[in-house]
This record gives C-alpha cells, structure tokens and sequence, in this order.
C-alpha cells in the first residue's frame, strides 16, 4: 500500500519551489515581450500577426491560450471548493501567462492547505 501522507516540513519546501517557479514565469516570458514592446510599442495587430506568422509560434500560441483558460477554470474551481481568498491575484497575473499564474495559485493553496490543517 502506498502512503500518502506529508512528512512534517514539506509543505514549506514544496511553497519555496513554487516562489521559484513564479520568478521563472514572470522573468522568462518578460524577457521576450518586453524588447519586443520597446522596438515596436503595444501594437496589438502586429502581435498577433507575429505571434501566427509561422506553424511553430503559431502552436506555441495556441498552447499557451489552452493552458491559459484550463488555469483560469482551475483556479476558480480549486479556490472556491477550498474557499481560498484573494483568488483576483493569480487570476490577474494571467496577463504575464499561466507560466506566472498557475505556480503562484498553487503557493497560494498549498499556504492555504498548511494554515487550514494547523489550525485542525
């Protein structure tokens, strides 16, 4: 039989990879749109046309965008059965990607899941 429980402490380890893995999501793509917004400003039509021009980036796209709204219906659905509060936070940083949003919904619910089971 396999166990499922948490040792003591994994909690806060588990919540130190997700801060990392929010610094990932916010730097990595930041690191792209932000030369590209310098060079040509947010000019939205242009985006979307370089954002297409080829199959590859095209798909990468389309990957994103899914991901993007699978993130979103998650984080509504998971927050709300474990009412979690300040849900708006990782829902806005969809604006960076679900790079950012997804590993910072999960700090926010694994710090949530550590105060619920302490306060047991």
């Amino acid at each position: 039989m396999i166990s499922l429980k948490i040792p003591v402490g994994l909690g806060v380890n588990v919540q130190i990879i997700y801060i990392l893995l929010c610094i990932l999501g916010l730097i990595l793509p930041l690191t792209q749109f932000v030369p590209w917004l310098s060079l040509r400003g947010l000019d939205i039509p242009l985006l979307l046309q370089e954002a297409t021009s080829t199959h590859i980036s095209a798909f990468a796209w389309a990957d994103v965008l899914v991901s993007g709204i699978v993130v979103a219906i998650f984080i509504v659905i998971e927050g709300r059965k474990l009412k979690m509060s300040r849900l708006w936070l990782p829902l806005l940083c969809m604006m960076v990607g679900p790079s950012l949003a997804l590993p910072l919904f999960l700090f926010l619910r694994e710090r949530h899941l550590c105060r619920t089971n302490n306060s047991i």
